[in-house]
């Protein structure tokens, strides 16, 4: 790939997007469709010959795209709005996407005739619902208020996060050329120990540092700090045989926990759309319009499998819920679709398998546009065929579907009175995590020691192991302390749920007793896991290992006050990360309160106004004016914690305090004449 064919292809494919997401926005067209539309046109399939110098640079220029597309999908995701809809969501996302999946592969293999891989590939292609593609028809229909609709974004979410497995599963399969139980179990294990990883250390690590780096007031430095990790994160997840896509959700997904969550969003947004446009161009470049027509057959029968099961699928999770027969029925019509995820395995199986001959790229292609035109039509009457199916079905049926309602509903009413039973499933929770913490860096350190380091340094090469084996179990000594105080919390709540919460002689001592058997039991635990690991972790050097566990012994009796207070402090990071959402909402409804009339005064930004682009500070407007901007309304949405480097833009509605004469000046700072 030379560098003249790259920006040369670069160059084409920008002026093309450009070019179509002007005119498909004057027609109100997703512009999705018309970027693919755009690609075969130019691509080598449509004329016989291709205008791109060079398609390995469109294919590098693409999974730049599909980073940003991840990225910025994860940085979407919403903790407390899927705690508050999951006993709906997650399970028709797992029953839609193990179903779809296992249709997928079923029609592949068995009706289609194909290998295992590109069997198993169209079923993680067709698993997925588009989540933007359905929150943009939602949107453009301003149906946000019907209650079917965040259950079924929510289970689009979920079927994001499922998918992001299932990639990781078939790729691996890809990789190794065979279907294994052993080899599916290793690459979800791995998945599986990275995503938590990966989780845990970056909710202790990753909102803390943005929110540090933002208070140095510098967009540029907070951008490159995002995107360093989520390059360097996906990078990590390349190397472990997982998709770049993996790395770039849980980065996304960690700065959704953080305090500048929306800063990040649009900071983000412009490189998303340019990467995420020259990526659905890049997806038409290998769509064969020819190999369509021969391929109709299959692309209508993929097409009825998609619409009919996900339908299915997801209006039967739906009612195991608990929810509605018409929500039900409505939530299954909205996702009855595929979207970008499905051009993003289409894309990844000919990446990975470097086969451009199989139809599955041509029919996974052809089955998402013809979902996605259709789709809009599906969710427009799918009030009214639920409302027909509520109707038509038969009052026995209805009378069972509401009783089992109603029993789902005390299930969940119950499930939330139980606090010690919840607190006690997340003790359980949390030395699991450890647990699975202490193997990971094992493992990484590991694989550190296999490497050559000779080039950086003879001496430190001779001598890996030993420095690699200390660091490993330097680390996972301090992972006792926090071990032992959440087991201290363990055991005096089971003592609670045994006894009560008497203060008698023999209910102190059960509670006592119970304490420190499950303070010992875990310290047990740890230290078994502990010599497992070191089993292959140890030099074999005699003096070495009594060196490494003498100085383990010296850092534990040292800096076991130190740990404790890391590992409460990292605790407390983790929860803050985990309820950020929920302490957004509960500083806004602080901030939401009626001032009495005339206090509040509302100016509208035009597009001559001085203030665009500025601040509240770089407009100094307290100090020339007196007057205090509260909230400001951007497209509909309330910006209530403005605060010194909020910006404006055209449009925004400030809502604005003070008396007559500030707010005359505030209305000449910003250029208002009325």
């Amino acid at each position: 790939m030379s560098e003249s064919a790259f920006f040369q292809d670069l160059a084409l494919l920008m002026a093309v997007a450009g070019l179509v997401s002007v005119i498909f926005a004057k027609l109100r067209w997703p512009k999705v469709i018309g970027y693919i539309f755009a690609g075969v046109l130019i691509g080598k399939y449509s004329w016989g010959g291709g205008l791109l110098a060079d398609e390995d640079s469109v294919r590098t220029i693409g999974q730049l795209g599909v980073v940003f597309l991840m990225f910025t999908m994860g940085l979407g995701f919403s903790t407390s709005q899927m705690k508050r809809i999951r006993g709906v969501a997650a399970p028709a996302a797992l029953l839609d996407t193990v179903m779809m999946t296992w249709l997928g592969y079923t029609v592949g293999h068995h009706v289609f005739g194909w290998e295992t891989v590109p069997s198993l590939f169209l079923g993680a292609a067709i698993c997925d619902s588009a989540t933007t593609m359905l929150a943009k028809v939602i949107d453009e229909m301003h149906w946000g208020d019907r209650p079917f609709v965040k259950y079924a974004l929510g289970t689009s979410v979920f079927e994001d996060i499922a998918t992001v497995g299932i990639l990781a599963l078939v790729t691996g399969v890809a990789q190794s050329g065979k279907l294994s139980v052993i080899n599916a179990g290793a690459s979800l294990g791995g998945l599986f120990v990275f995503f938590l990883v990966s989780i845990v250390a970056g909710f202790v690590m990753v909102p803390r540092l943005l929110k540090s780096v933002f208070k140095t007031h510098d967009d540029e430095a907070l951008l490159l700090a995002i995107l360093g990790l989520c390059f360097f994160v996906s990078w990590v997840a390349f190397k472990f045989d997982f998709s770049l896509a993996l790395g770039a959700f849980v980065v996304g997904f960690l700065g959704a926990a953080s305090d500048v969550r929306h800063k990040l969003s649009e900071l983000a947004e412009p490189l998303k759309a340019m990467f995420a446009a020259v990526f659905f161009v890049s997806i038409g470049l290998l769509l064969d319009p020819s190999a369509c027509l021969r391929e109709w057959p299959a692309i209508l029968i993929v097409s009825a499998v998609v619409v009919i099961g996900k339908f299915m699928n997801c209006t039967i999770g739906a009612l195991f819920g608990g929810e509605s027969l018409k929500t039900a029925v409505q939530m299954g019509m909205g996702l009855a679709q595929i979207g970008e995820f499905a051009f993003l395995v289409g894309m990844l199986y000919v990446t990975v398998t470097g086969d451009n001959q199989s139809p599955m790229y041509n029919i996974v292609v052809a089955v998402s546009l013809i979902t996605t035109l259709l789709s809009p039509i599906l969710i427009k009457y799918s009030e009214r065929f639920g409302g027909w199916v509520e109707a038509k079905t038969p009052a026995k049926a209805m009378a069972a579907l509401n009783a089992y309602r109603a029993l789902v509903a005390k299930y969940n009413e119950d499930r939330k009175e139980a606090r010690l039973h919840r607190i006690v499933r997340q003790c359980l929770a949390q030395l699991g995590v450890i647990a699975v913490l202490n193997f990971a860096i094992a493992l990484v350190f590991s694989i550190l020691n296999s490497r050559d380091w000779s080039n950086f340094s003879v001496i430190f090469d001779e001598y890996k192991k030993i420095v690699f084996c200390l660091a490993a179990n330097l680390v996972i000594v301090s992972l006792l302390a926090p071990a032992v105080h959440i087991a201290r919390k363990l055991g005096s709540v089971l003592a609670t749920v045994l006894v009560g919460v008497g203060e008698s002689k023999w209910q102190v001592a059960v509670r006592h007793i119970s304490t420190l058997s499950v303070q010992i039991t875990v310290v047990v635990l740890f230290f078994f896991e502990v010599v497992m690991i070191n089993v292959n972790l140890m030099p074999d050097e005699h003096w070495a290992r009594w060196m490494i566990n003498c100085v383990l012994l010296l850092a534990g009796a040292l800096g076991w006050k130190s740990f404790q207070k890391a590992g409460r402090r990292a605790v407390t990071r983790f929860d803050e990360a985990v309820t950020a959402d929920e302490r957004r909402a509960k500083l806004g409804a602080m901030l939401t309160f009626r001032l009495p009339e005339g206090m509040v005064h509302k100016l509208t930004l035009d597009m001559a106004s001085p203030a665009i682009g500025g601040t509240v500070v770089s407009l100094n407007i307290r100090a020339k004016t007196g007057a205090s901007v509260v909230s400001v309304e951007r497209n509909g949405d309330m910006i209530r914690n403005v605060g010194p480097e909020t910006e404006f833009r055209v449009g925004d509605i400030l809502y604005t305090m003070g008396n007559g004469e500030q707010i005359a000046a505030l209305k000449d700072l910003l250029g208002i004449i009325s």
